[in-house]
């Protein structure tokens, strides 16, 4: 079975960090969603309100990092709990268990140049995997971050690449 979501919006007030009796810290957010295409009488664009709950380093990170309107990337399950209300009805609630948080844009500000996408804290998501090999205990604290605006690769010199002549003997396969 599988079940993983993504999703990317702006967060609707800042997030909730709160501990159980344990200490362990959970954080609770709500992410608004635009949809992709507008209504049925091509008129606006309708938004989807998406409750995300993320656990210990990732709730902290996103409390920390993160504030109403930020641009947020949440990568994580679909969770459904059943619950009852003060009346004694039975609900449902859907929300989104983040695994990973990242930057959705970036940083805004009197900080000039430097970007949360890019450089702050490491680039990408404080709690599970993350992207590039440096790895350490389930976190990338020096990889790339994601880009979701498109991706630019570092162009290299000229002068490392060789023109190959036609002959196909010179091909290494």
């Amino acid at each position: 079975m599988l079940n993983h979501i993504t999703i990317m919006g702006r967060l609707t007030r800042d997030p909730e960090l709160r501990r159980t009796g344990s200490g362990i810290a959970v954080a609770s957010f709500t992410v608004a969603v635009d949809r992709d295409f507008g209504g049925r009488d091509g008129g606006e664009r309708e938004t989807d309100f998406i409750d995300c709950v993320a656990w210990r380093q990732t709730g902290e990170f996103v409390s920390k990092y993160f504030t109403k309107g930020s641009m947020i990337v949440v990568s994580g399950r679909l969770q459904i709990r059943n619950w009852n209300d003060k009346d004694g009805n039975k609900r449902r609630s859907a929300e989104v268990v983040a695994d990973n948080v990242y930057f959705g844009e970036s940083k805004r500000g009197s900080e000039g140049n430097s970007s949360y996408g890019g450089n702050a804290y490491g680039g990408n998501s404080y709690g599970g995997n993350s992207y590039g090999n440096n790895n350490y205990g389930g976190n990338s604290y020096n990889a790339p971050a994601p880009s979701y605006g498109g991706y630019n690769a570092p162009s290299a010199p000229a002068s490392d690449f060789a023109m190959l002549d036609d002959d196909d003997a010179q091909l290494p396969f």
